[in-house]
Order: structure tokens, then C-alpha cells, then sequence
């Protein structure tokens, strides 16, 4: 399979179902001995099992895109944390160009791929809103703050983590972690067909090159996906992403045009 330049494929799978459960054991094979430290120092069992699944999701979905067996993928982090690919373990082809990220919440999984271009992603779980008015106003741009304030109380926790979710999803993408203030940029939702980013004085970035895409994966989910495309392209079109949901070594869902 080849990643589509600037459009991501993104695999999620349910962390919690019964298919799932059956492969653990598959999955621990996959793991490198890093990897398989980490999962033993887990002492919650639902940490440990979606660390687990994040891990073989990542390394299944990225040898769709090269001839690399799961167990070969080796990985390492930039200066801030983020996962990126250090190479298989024995020579394999150029995959300069392939970038992944990863995101876990409670029952759910994902990870999204995309070639020649940065990409974030973030989940969350809509059932652990709080008081979202509280998040807001510490974290969010004053335009989205004021956003959220001028809904109903009942509307505004989805439009929070909508926020919420685009927000992480570009954080993640640049890969420079808590150095980004979340209020130094504020995302434009106005227009649901063509979610907009624009940036506060002193946060350097282009807001034409980037395009961003919501997803409800569950009714209990919410999924954000943002694509950079490299400094000196055309503006970025509206992002079209292919959504599949998969079960690691399992069964794979139909890919479809997500919106």
C-alpha cells in the first residue's frame, strides 16, 4: 500500500474487544526489549493493555506500507517525545518519507500515516468531560473560549474537545511538545468543511499549509487528525483521509473517504 502525499490512512482499533484480548500473546512477540520493559512496569491493567495494543497497532499498520515484518520496526523519540521511525532491524527500503503518530484513550486506539508531510493525531474519550468552561479559559485561545461560552451548557463539552483534539492533533504533528502554548494559536471552526488554524504574533508557522479533520469513531469518541504539507507548497485542500478500523494481525474494516 502507498501513503497518499498530504492525505493520511487512519487504523484505530477498539482496545477492549474480545478479538483483541485473544491476540496478547501475539502481540508480545512483536514487542522489542524497550518496548517489553515498558509494558512490565505498567501496574494499571488498562495502561498496560492499551500500551500493548498501541505497539502492535503501530508496527501492523506500518508494514502495509513496507516490506518490513511488525517485530523488525525499530523506533526512537525526537527531543520532545515524540515516536518516530530509527529503521527496521535488518536493511530494508527508504522510508524517509513515511511519518506516523499515535494517540490512546480509554477503548480506543490510533494511529494515522501519511508521506511527505507532518501528521498528528489525537483521541479522546467524550465520557470523562468535567467543567470544560474551567479547561477553557486556562487552555484554549480567548476566540475559543468565547466560542464555547456563547453555547448552551449541554453543547459545549463536544465543542471543547473538539477544540481540544485539533489542538493536540497540531501539537503533536510539529512535534515540538509542551513548547507550543495551546492558547498561542486558536483553531476557526466556523466553517465545518474547512477547519482553519491562525497563530498569535511570535508563534511562527504558515496557517495555509495546513488542513485539519474531525472523526466520530464511537458514539463515546472523538477523533482529530492534523496534515502540514511541507513550507512553499500551494495552500492545503481540504484533508481527505481514508478511515479503517482493524484488528492488529486480525481483521481489517473497509477504507472509505472519512468526513
Amino acid at each position: 500500500m502507498v501513503a497518499a502525499p498530504g492525505n493520511p490512512d487512519i487504523y484505530y482499533v477498539m482496545s477492549d474487544e474480545p478479538a483483541v484480548s485473544d491476540l496478547c500473546d501475539s502481540y508480545r512477540s512483536l514487542l522489542a526489549p524497550e518496548e517489553m520493559e515498558r509494558y512490565r512496569r505498567y501496574l494499571n491493567d488498562r495502561a498496560r493493555r492499551e500500551y500493548l495494543v498501541t505497539r502492535a497497532l503501530v508496527r501492523t499498520v506500518l508494514s502495509r506500507y513496507a516490506d518490513v515484518p511488525p517485530a523488525a520496526w525499530r523506533f526512537n523519540s525526537n527531543a520532545h517525545g515524540r515516536p518516530e521511525i530509527a529503521g527496521p532491524a535488518l536493511p530494508g527500503p527508504d522510508l524517509s518519507g513515511l511519518r506516523f503518530n499515535l494517540s490512546n484513550t480509554n477503548g480506543l486506539v490510533a494511529c494515522a500515516v501519511a508521506a511527505g508531510c507532518e501528521i498528528g493525531i489525537d483521541v479522546e474519550c467524550l465520557e470523562r468531560a468535567g467543567d470544560v468552561m474551567e479547561l477553557a479559559d486556562r487552555f484554549l485561545a480567548p476566540a475559543e473560549a468565547a466560542d464555547l461560552r456563547s453555547l448552551p451548557p449541554a453543547g459545549r463539552p463536544l465543542r471543547f474537545f473538539t477544540y481540544w483534539t485539533l489542538k493536540e492533533a497540531y501539537v503533536k504533528a510539529r512535534g515540538l511538545g509542551l513548547s507550543i502554548p495551546l492558547d498561542g494559536f486558536a483553531i476557526d471552526l466556523s466553517d465545518p468543511a474547512r477547519i482553519r488554524i491562525a497563530f498569535e504574533p511570535g508563534l511562527e508557522d504558515d496557517a495555509a499549509r495546513w488542513s485539519f479533520a474531525t472523526f466520530r469513531p464511537t458514539g463515546n469518541h472523538l477523533m482529530a487528525v492534523a496534515v502540514g504539507r511541507p513550507d512553499g507548497c500551494p495552500p492545503a485542500p481540504p484533508l481527505q483521509a481514508r478511515l479503517h478500523r482493524v484488528v492488529p494481525l486480525g481483521t481489517t474494516g473497509g477504507p472509505g473517504a472519512a468526513r
